[in-house]
């Protein structure tokens, strides 16, 4: 039986653009634009450029609940950002996110307008600006801000890791695989021992902390990512369980989570958000039936 012969790292690593599945076209090791594009800016005072992914979803679940609770600064325009396209490398973009990393806001309600980027800043940035969704307590914020940076830091092993290996690499490897599995049943198992003695995150309140975890791990747990709830057996995490079901029955959760979404249903597609009747009018069911009778 012929083997395949152990892989020798070179001693310099070039690109191979071939490399890398189904993210290689839009995947590389240099930053920068690639081309010139101005972004949009509409009326409200925070300006969100983004895609529905977990990273995305994060950002307007917290601006929907910010709107729930009368927070009418919190107010926003969800241009969409095709990453698929490149959108991230266009020249606007890159100067509100150096990084050309879906979300990126700039908060146009002061007098100099401000660029935050990373979905962990964002959320930090709106929950200090309006005084909501994160502890005042000197100790209850520690615990919400460690939480916060836990789910930052875990990501790249779900999403990067587990989830390049398992679901989009041209070729499975076991190794890998094994390796990066491993490692989220941890991660859900830390969440689940969390969530036993608590029926949010951080204690009794709904916090950012909830809301930076609950598009990755709550749309693992419900099969909305990877495929691969039977695979990582999350059934069996019945705390994490109990708290996905009841973050995901909160309006603004449901209203957040279809922003900027372009797979899946057409009735719970928001491609871009520039208004709160946009829910009933314009989602994408409604507008492809529209342009079907003209």
């Amino acid at each position: 039986m012929n083997e395949t012969a152990a892989y020798v790292p070179p001693k310099v690593w070039k690109w191979e653009m071939e490399s890398g599945g189904r993210f290689a076209s839009i995947n590389r090791p240099i930053a920068g634009a690639t081309h010139e594009k101005e972004l949009p800016i509409g009326k409200h005072p925070m300006q969100l450029y983004s895609l529905g992914t977990p990273n995305g979803v994060k950002v307007t679940i917290m601006l929907e609940e910010l709107l729930a609770q009368g927070f009418s600064g919190a107010e926003y325009d969800a241009w969409l950002i095709n990453i698929g396209k490149g959108d991230q490398f266009g020249s606007g973009f890159v100067e509100v996110n150096p990084n050309s990393k879906i979300p990126a806001l700039m908060d146009h309600s002061g007098e100099n307008p401000i660029r935050i980027f990373e979905s962990g800043a964002i959320l930090l940035h709106l929950a200090e600006k309006f005084g909501a969704f994160i502890p005042t307590g000197v100790a209850e914020r520690a615990e919400c801000l460690s939480w916060l940076f836990w789910q930052v830091g875990s990501a790249p092993y779900l999403g990067g890791g587990f989830g390049h290996f398992y679901a989009y690499a041209p070729d499975k490897f076991e190794y890998p695989i094994d390796r990066f599995a491993m490692e989220v049943k941890r991660q859900l198992d830390v969440l689940d021992r969390q969530l036993a003695k608590n029926k949010f995150i951080c204690g009794e309140e709904f916090t950012i902390a909830d809301m930076a975890i609950w598009p990755w791990y709550g749309a693992l747990v419900l099969n909305r990512v990877y495929e691969a709830a039977e695979f990582l057996d999350t059934a069996s995490y019945k705390h994490v369980n109990r708290w996905t079901n009841e973050v995901g029955e909160r309006e603004a959760v449901r209203r957040g989570r279809m922003v900027n979404r372009t797979s899946g249903p057409l009735e719970e597609q928001l491609r871009e958000r520039h208004d709160a009747s946009d829910f009933e009018n314009r989602t994408q069911d409604k507008i492809e039936a529209l342009e079907g009778a003209t």
